[in-house]
């Protein structure tokens, strides 16, 4: 009950949330994105880290093994784990979009029904075509999604994007933008309600860095 285990994604996210959370006084020695050891504690101020693959985030705070924990939009709406959201952090921006070949592009989104779709994001991509009334096969990968249209397994795919320069070099358009996502503080239900002074305080001074970066 004493300490605070936070949950660290590896990748584009991990190196500024480990700077934002040391603002707030949440550091320990070698908290590096390829540090081999799985546990890092810090016994003075009572706080672990763990790292994770993205993927896996939300479920080691939704199960408790991770109180809180810094996670992409994205990965939280395809994940839909069981989690609280506490803050949205503002960093990491990127978006969901919808996009074809060159050759493909039609003036409508619904001429784009019966068409397979490749994405790491099937839950999403589910959700925005049945919204739109649109009929599609959902092909999941975990790898390079633009490859899918190149080599015919997929008409389009659902990815995220930063700068869009690699749909470009790939020969593929951007026809629709899903949703836009950042990064999200997390937190496990159980563990928000019985560290809540702790954890209360933290939302807050977060909050306080995130206004003050972006007025």
């Amino acid at each position: 009950m004493d300490y605070i285990t936070i949950a660290l994604p590896k990748g584009k996210l991990f190196d500024k949330s480990v700077d934002l959370l040391a603002r707030v006084g949440y550091s320990a020695d070698n908290v590096t994105e390829d540090s081999r050891k799985l546990v890092i504690t810090n016994e003075e101020s009572k706080v672990r880290f763990i790292i994770t693959k993205t993927v896996d985030l939300p479920t080691y705070v939704e199960y408790g093994a991770a109180d809180i924990g810094i996670i992409g939009k994205d990965v939280l709406l395809e994940e839909q784990k069981n989690v609280y959201e506490l803050l949205d952090l503002k960093y990491g921006r990127c978006r969901l979009m919808l996009a074809v070949p060159e050759h493909m592009q039609k003036p409508n989104l619904s001429d784009y029904a019966h068409l397979r779709v490749a994405t790491k994001y099937p839950n999403c991509a589910k959700s925005y075509f049945l919204g739109l009334g649109i009929q599609t096969e959902i092909i999941k990968l975990n790898g390079s999604i633009e490859l899918a249209p190149m080599v015919g397994l997929s008409e389009l795919i659902v990815d995220i994007v930063e700068t869009g320069r690699t749909l470009k070099e790939n020969k593929l358009v951007e026809v629709a933008s899903i949703y836009t996502a950042t990064a999200r503080l997390i937190a496990n239900r159980v563990s928000f309600k019985l560290k809540f002074d702790r954890l209360n305080k933290l939302v807050t001074d977060l909050r306080a860095i995130v206004e003050e970066e972006n007025v």
